[in-house]
């Protein structure tokens, strides 16, 4: 025979204490890159980088690695287009200079 009042239920049991890190413990691992931070480190590149390698660093399709580019454009990045001697086009992100007027005014 069972005693029903002696059972044991586990809503009923106190949660387990939490886990405390210890100085041997792994570190937690590093916060994924974004595909913006892939696609900007590829355009810092003194080469550059071409739609295709933009497209295999993201696994976008390349109407959306041109929208990326014109939002980059858009948010006040400068970007230089140049051909290789291959003849593929490669973008590449201007380095910004403050110009030297205001900067004196």
């Amino acid at each position: 025979m069972t005693d029903l009042n002696n059972s044991t239920d586990s809503a009923n049991q106190p949660a387990p204490p939490a886990r405390v890190m210890s100085a041997g413990d792994p570190p937690a691992p590093a916060p994924a890159t974004s595909k913006s931070d892939s696609v900007a480190k590829l355009l810092r590149r003194a080469k550059g980088a071409t739609i295709a390698e933009m497209q295999e660093a993201t696994t976008w399709q390349p109407h959306s690695v041109r929208a990326f580019l014109s939002g980059l454009r858009k948010k006040g990045s400068v970007l230089s287009k140049e051909q290789r001697k291959s003849g593929e086009t490669t973008y590449r992100l201007a380095s910004k200079s403050a110009p030297a007027a205001a900067a004196d005014a």
